[in-house]
């Protein structure tokens, strides 16, 4: 009699919990849900801003944009309860940063992977005093000045600096690597000749292009950029097996609840796929491109591997 109580006691309360579960993801969210991403005015900001303004209404609830310090980021959602309230959008470095320097979060453990957001080649610009017109040549000048090419980068594990080291491995030329705080001041550097090239943004590059300011090689991607009309592949232009792109993703801490994940990961990919979406990415020189969360690990996996071994080649890395 007491066995059959407890077990009737047993099963009451799995079925309870089997039936919480639905329903805490149906009622959420209860209450706004924070975005923490890099610094105003930057490509996380940037893509941010139009996922939390198109989940707002379909969640109803304010999703709202939190800037902080691009190094901090990733350790506060790492350490924020996991509840589906506060998530992060991170470039590429998330997951290759921590190759580079030591940080105080695991890009794999510590987070609930919940979608890709987008992919965004880049474009391979040089000064117009340069003698190249193609990577083919700017690979030859590279090899006939060693250590005298100055790529404009951003910090380690960036897009442009990854594309950069990439870049100079394949090619087995030796660039000097100038760092800077953000697009425009390298940006800025490239135009007046203190650096000499650099892999940029299509979107903001492309008016430099036009006015002759600066002159575009090839895009970083594995197919041409509507962006960059003319403009071959790197790997076509004279680096075959080249690739390198600006990702950008979703992620929660991890053990959120996967109803919730899953919630998230539909929103986003509905708002992605959207007309609307396609049209303001392109424009930003960005491809919408949602994944799942598996493919996401995947992604993330796979470039921590690719480029780690580049990385490693180069003598930069966590020792």
């Amino acid at each position: 009699m007491l066995k059959s109580h407890f077990a009737a006691c047993a099963i009451g309360a799995g079925l309870a919990a089997f039936w919480a579960a639905p329903a805490y993801s149906q009622e959420y969210p209860t209450k706004p849900v924070r975005v923490i991403t890099s610094p105003a005015g930057g490509g996380n900001d940037f893509v941010a801003r139009l996922v939390a303004r198109a989940l707002t209404g379909p969640l109803g609830q304010q999703v709202v944009v939190d800037n902080r310090p691009t190094v901090l980021i990733a350790d506060i959602v790492a350490k924020a309860p996991a509840d589906g309230y506060t998530v992060l959008i991170s470039g590429s470095a998330h997951w290759i940063g921590p190759l580079v320097d030591k940080v105080t979060y695991d890009p794999i453990r510590d987070f609930a992977p919940i979608t890709l957001l987008d992919r965004a080649p880049a474009v391979l610009v040089i000064h117009p005093s340069l003698p190249a017109t193609s990577v083919k040549q700017l690979i030859g000048v590279a090899k006939s000045r060693p250590g005298q090419l100055n790529f404009a980068v951003g910090g380690p594990g960036s897009s442009n600096f990854m594309a950069a080291i990439l870049f100079s491995h394949m090619a087995g030329v030796n660039v000097v690597r100038i760092p800077y705080k953000g697009s425009a001041p390298a940006m800025t550097s490239i135009m007046s000749g203190e650096t000499q090239a650099m892999f940029a943004s299509a979107g903001g590059v492309a008016p430099h292009i036009q006015s002759g300011r600066l002159r575009g090689l090839a895009v970083s991607g594995a197919r041409p950029s509507p962006l960059a009309p003319g403009l071959p592949t790197v790997a076509a232009s004279g680096l075959p097996g080249y690739e390198s792109e600006t990702l950008h993703a979703m992620l929660a801490p991890a053990k959120t609840p996967p109803a919730i994940v899953s919630r998230l990961n539909q929103e986003v990919a509905r708002y992605l796929q959207s007309g609307e979406a396609k049209d303001v990415f392109l424009k930003a020189g960005v491809d919408p491109a949602p994944s799942s969360p598996d493919e996401l690990t995947a992604i993330m996996k796979g470039e921590m591997a690719r480029m780690g071994k580049v990385l490693s080649a180069a003598g930069i890395g966590v020792k």
